[in-house]
């Protein structure tokens, strides 16, 4: 079948001009390659928060709530900062934080600790706290409570405005998907924005109490699987179904056929 080049018959993932399938690969390659850096950074940091690798219930408690037996410095140093300085310091530091991190012993002792295993980053990196200071360094030596109200609100500003412009732009490119049930599209369309909703509200039920946390995974789990699912789809029409050289029409015109 001949392609109408003056109608819409192109208008379809497999059918797109070059230009346009070049700028949506480009996209998702991009997009594709940043999301499993996100995953593997959540692995680095929450993932470790409990000091076991691999993400877990624990580690989003951990994260969000507190690891209230003990303080904060403790929990990251048993955490995410585990690999950052050997046991022994690391026990050292512990012991001066249960102690109530006395500022009689900062001087003598601790400020070079700190000097050579912590201030490489905890002295340049923006939203770290500056331990080249003491009072930083008390603020993080009391009882873990968890991310606090003020990261809380960071944190989830920049995810929703941030990731919300990634699903868009994906699902834009995936609304010209053919051969997928309308019921499919919409869903799996729909998914990624309820279930990030459902994760940055989940964050701040489980300040709140750590009963919550599953509501974590389920959220990143949820609009993980979406967004796979429409990553994949689009890349296969575009490089894959393209090939047939069959002509598939109007795919939002065809949508909305399917909708009256």
């Amino acid at each position: 079948m001949k392609l109408d080049r003056n109608g819409l018959d192109w208008l379809n993932l497999p059918n797109l001009p070059l230009t346009l399938k070049v700028s949506f690969i480009g996209y998702l390659l991009v997009i594709g390659l940043g999301l499993c850096m996100a995953g593997l950074q959540i692995m680095m940091t929450h993932g470790m928060a409990d000091g076991k690798v691999g993400l877990s219930i624990d580690d989003v408690v951990y994260s969000y709530y507190g690891n209230r037996t003990g303080t904060t410095l403790e929990a990251k140093l048993n955490g995410s900062m585990q690999g950052m300085a050997p046991q022994e310091v690391r026990t050292e530091i512990i012991k001066w934080a249960r102690n109530g991190a006395p500022e009689a012993e900062w001087e003598p002792r601790f400020r070079d600790i700190f000097a050579q295993h912590c201030i490489k980053c905890h002295s340049t990196i923006p939203g770290l706290p500056d331990f080249t200071q003491y009072e930083n360094v008390q603020k993080v030596a009391v009882i873990d409570e968890g991310a606090s109200i003020q990261t809380l609100t960071r944190v989830s500003h920049i995810h929703l405005f941030g990731i919300s412009f990634i699903f868009f732009f994906m699902a834009l490119i995936f609304s010209l998907a053919v051969n997928v049930p309308r019921w499919l599209k919409e869903l799996a369309i729909a998914m990624p924005f309820a279930f990030l909703i459902l994760d940055i509200f989940s964050w701040w039920l489980t300040k709140w109490h750590p009963g919550f946390a599953w509501f974590t995974i389920i959220g990143g789990f949820g609009y993980s699987l979406a967004s796979t699912f429409m990553w994949f789809t689009c890349m296969y029409q575009m490089l894959i179904m393209s090939r047939n050289g069959k002509i598939y029409g109007n795919a939002w015109a065809a949508d909305l056929r399917k909708s009256d």
